[in-house]
């Protein structure tokens, strides 16, 4: 599906099993790139010029009438002259298509892109398509490409009030493909609700209890950091938080509470095993990986900004420099 029309009224909006040419190029009259100066001493000059960019535009479109396709789609323009000559072939043009969607189209299609009418092969049109119709949809037209054998591309049309709840929507969509594309590349999952943070951060706990002097203050520190969530998540129901937290700290301190986390419904901790509640282990792994990164890069940064102020200072007291000392108003005023 693609938000466009045909170009002309009279052009055919519902094709079956269509023939379907791509191109990247405009159908029309070339003109120079730069500067370009015509002399014309006579009157039948101008004549002649305006019949050579006819001749050349019919030539054009009958490198591709020879073809016999039902649908022209191209990325650039059509002149007019163009589409007079492709309507007496009884041929639908669709101009101005965006890349991306004319690489979908020659998916589900079978038609591969040209970059010249001339260069047009037999095997470059596209004959996969089953059916082609335009439809209005509210204000805008659509083309369709239906009923294809084997498609790799499709489309999802979201209907909504208004445009604020169509664009909540789309991101929704885009979160959930993305979803499914993690789960694709890499099918392993952990339990959501804050489980997987409340483990790590019981399992650092302990840890930090195993080692002495100031080495447990950043297995704490990270341990402390990943409790954000499951509180974030019992905030956002409504819940109470303090009872939240000290609730998954003891369960996760027992054998088997791995799956214990925050129920989105009820704002209290429930498995999540039980309800389907589930993240994939990539994002979750990469989130660990940025959040530890990032606070290193801030502490690298702080001991730089640190060692400044402090070979300033040491400087400055190697100068002889002393610090100006306060004064009350009239010895200032001299």
């Amino acid at each position: 599906m693609i938000n466009k029309d045909v170009t002309h009224p009279r052009m055919r909006r519902e094709i079956k099993n269509p023939r379907i040419i791509l191109l990247d190029c405009t159908l029309e009259y070339k003109k120079g790139e730069s500067m370009t100066n015509m002399e014309m001493t006579k009157e039948s000059d101008m004549t002649d010029a305006l019949q050579q960019e006819i001749n050349e535009v019919a030539l054009m479109c009958n490198d591709i009438l020879k073809h016999k396709p039902d649908i022209v789609i191209t990325e650039k323009g059509v002149s007019d002259l163009a589409q007079h000559f492709l309507l007496k072939g009884n041929v639908s043009v669709i101009r101005r298509v965006r890349k991306t969607d004319n690489t979908r189209i020659a998916r589900v299609s079978g038609a591969t892109i040209v970059n010249r009418p001339e260069e047009i092969q037999e095997t470059d049109i596209g004959t996969l398509c089953g059916t082609f119709e335009v439809k209005k949809i509210g204000d805008d037209y659509f083309a369709f490409f239906v009923d294809c054998q084997n498609p790799t591309a499709c489309s999802i049309i979201l209907r909504g009030a208004s445009k604020d709840v169509l664009n909540e929507m789309e991101r929704n969509l885009h979160d959930c493909l993305a979803v499914a594309k993690n789960i694709y590349q890499d099918p392993k999952l952990v339990p959501g609700g804050g489980a997987v943070e409340m483990e790590v951060s019981a399992r650092l706990l302990e840890k930090a209890n195993k080692v002495e002097g100031l080495g447990q203050l950043p297995y704490k520190a990270v341990a402390y950091a990943l409790e954000i969530i499951p509180r974030t998540l019992s905030a956002n129901c409504g819940a109470d938080t303090v009872r939240v937290l000290t609730e998954l700290r003891a369960k996760h301190s027992e054998t088997g509470g791995l799956y214990f986390g925050v129920d989105g419904n009820t704002g209290k901790i429930a498995k999540m095993n039980d309800i389907n509640v589930w993240e994939p282990l990539s994002v979750k792994k990469q989130v660990f990986k940025t959040a530890i990164e990032s606070a290193c890069m801030l502490l690298r940064i702080d001991d730089v900004v640190s060692g400044i102020k402090k070979k300033q200072q040491q400087s400055g007291r190697q100068g002889g420099e002393e610090e100006p000392q306060e004064t009350f108003g009239d010895q200032r005023d001299g």
